[in-house]
């Protein structure tokens, strides 16, 4: 069971597994996080002053013991998010966190940091984006779709994942946004380019209403065949869940949570809610579209939502510059495979992903 050690000297804080005595954890040793009096303990351990309540700089001291990896690190949290995080948790707006609000702070920000649950999402490792008629390495970033099999089988049989999502791009032979399928839809006036000029990869619009902006691409991933199935190393588990999006003729499906006009939704959402999903990590191809856009729509919806950028290859390299982009101005994270372990296992934790939730909560709140 997890466990959480508060050093009340030197803020201390790693994962060990004894269960204390109220006792021990006055001498700084582990505080159980489903025991009740353990809470208690947690709070007056970091109330230096005694005075029953929490101000900024006990408070500071509690991230200081959070945000750290698992090699004791401490990752730097700036004042102002500090500050931030505070005044989600301080509802009568007094400056403190006092008894009744910690208690809304264990157990909707620190339990979650320290015990995540973590999807694991793998995104369109399918053959014809490897190998097939639309071969990522030849497209402008010259990158190999192949060389993502080997990081995610490595992820897939070393990491205890809580649930792993494969999506997959299913579509009708007749769908938008083949380049041969051009001529069967009008276009809208607006089009920079011509059904007749046009050519894969350029970008048309369609007429509505409304107008639609479609990007071109080569016959791909038509439903049952060959180049829409999983790659043939691509690790599957057996009890991984497989979600199939593009399947509307009439509108292109980027995100693994909906097609680009957001008409329709996939079965991801209602099963990362049927697992209580904290934590996604989002890997794949392409970087720059498909993963791309499901990591923003994950971080638009809350999730805590990660990156694997080494098990990710893409099509266009100033396209991926703005998904990086994207992903950081929205409190996600980008990391390597090496520290997916570490991070789902709760031992390495990132200021960025406790800020994202403490947002994520205070938005939920403003709601209410």
């Amino acid at each position: 069971m997890l466990t959480c050690l508060i050093n009340s000297s030197g803020c201390d804080e790693r994962f060990i597994s004894i269960q204390p005595t109220m006792s021990e954890v006055a001498h700084g040793s582990p505080i159980e996080l489903d025991q009740l009096d353990e809470m208690d303990a947690c709070y007056e351990t970091f109330d230096k002053d005694g005075d029953g309540k929490l101000n900024l700089d006990e408070f500071r001291l509690i991230c200081k013991a959070l945000f750290r990896n698992d090699k004791g690190h401490i990752y730097p949290l700036s004042e102002e998010r500090a500050r931030h995080i505070l005044q989600v948790f301080d509802k009568n707006g007094d400056g403190y966190i006092d008894k009744e609000e910690f208690t809304f702070c264990w157990n909707h920000w620190i339990k979650v940091i320290v015990r995540p649950v973590s999807a694991f999402l793998i995104v369109d490792v399918q053959n014809d984006f490897i190998s097939g008629t639309l071969n990522i390495s030849k497209c402008n970033a010259q990158q190999e779709g192949s060389e993502v099999v080997e990081p995610i089988n490595a992820l897939l049989e070393s990491v205890p994942f809580d649930c792993v999502f494969y999506s997959l791009d299913w579509h009708p032979p007749d769908h938008v946004s083949f380049i041969d399928n051009v001529h069967m839809r009008e276009l809208d006036p607006s089009s920079p380019v011509s059904a007749d000029k046009a050519q894969a990869y350029d970008t048309v619009v369609f007429a509505g209403p409304p107008p639609m902006r479609q990007r071109l691409w080569p016959r791909h991933c038509v439903q049952d065949s060959w180049g829409a199935e999983l790659h043939k190393d691509l690790k599957v588990v057996d009890s991984a869940i497989k979600v199939y999006k593009g399947t509307n003729p009439d509108v292109d499906s980027y995100s693994v949570f909906w097609d680009n006009k957001k008409l329709t939704e996939t079965s991801l959402s209602t099963q990362l809610r049927m697992r209580a999903v904290t934590d996604i990590y989002i890997c794949g191809i392409a970087y720059d579209v498909c993963v791309g856009a499901t990591i923003a729509d994950a971080l638009a919806i809350g999730y805590r939502a990660v990156l694997i950028e080494d098990a990710c290859r893409g099509v266009d390299l100033a396209d991926m510059q703005r998904t990086k982009s994207t992903i950081i101005n929205n409190n996600g994270l980008i990391i390597n495979s090496e520290d997916v372990l570490a991070m789902v296992e709760g031992r390495d934790r990132r200021p960025e992903l406790g800020y994202k939730l403490a947002m994520e909560l205070k938005n939920a709140m403003d709601e209410e």
